[in-house]
């Protein structure tokens, strides 16, 4: 039974950089994002059944989900974003698992952004790390990078869970509000931390 840590915060908050951190120690990464996106791609398992429910409309001229588009659609229509991910998570709930069970490093980075949104995949998780930062310097990376305006990006952190519910959620915070050449120590310090805890729960099962 893999030992599972739970990788999640806000968007922008750094989670990708400290996955490949995490990636870099050896560990293999699960990430739900890319699941997705490997799902909706051109040829995706997703794709049939997401055609059914919104139409071919939402495809992009190579075949894949436009990702922008079903974006507007599922924040406008709530019952669109329900069906969504009625259509979505069961997939990548199942894939994540797959993947989970076949990693062969001592423990598994889990990367869910809305784990703490989810009970499921907080009950596959030993620990649950959180990234954290301010949500003003939230907004001004993802604007940075995204080309989206200030009230797009508080759109999207406003479906998500808030700061303080990831906090209490968390069994681990990694402070990624100041300079990120700090978060290679941090993540080095949680890689002998979970080593540890992963050898414990190994022996405690065998």
């Amino acid at each position: 039974m893999s030992f599972i840590v739970g990788l999640t915060g806000g968007i922008g908050s750094g989670k990708s950089t400290v996955a490949d951190l995490f990636a870099a120690e050896g560990i293999a990464v699960v990430d739900t994002d890319r699941i997705a996106h490997a799902l909706t791609g051109a040829g995706g398992a997703a794709l049939p059944a997401l055609v059914a429910a919104f139409g071919a409309g939402i495809l992009d001229a190579a075949g894949a989900l436009d990702r922008a588009a079903m974006r507007r659609l599922a924040f406008a229509d709530p019952d669109a974003r329900t069906r969504l991910e009625g259509i979505l998570h069961p997939l990548i709930r199942a894939e994540s698992a797959r993947q989970c069970a076949g990693a062969t490093s001592p423990y598994v980075v889990l990367a869910v952004p809305l784990l703490v949104e989810s009970g499921d995949y907080r009950t596959r998780c030993d620990r649950v790390l959180v990234v954290d930062c301010p949500e003003a310097l939230q907004i001004e990376r993802v604007m940075a990078r995204s080309r989206l305006t200030a009230e797009e990006v508080r759109a999207i952190m406003a479906t998500q869970a808030t700061r303080a519910q990831r906090l209490a959620a968390a069994d681990d915070v990694l402070d990624n509000g100041g300079e990120r050449a700090g978060l290679p120590a941090g993540v080095a310090g949680l890689h002998r931390r979970y080593l540890a805890l992963a050898a414990d729960k190994l022996k405690a099962n065998c």
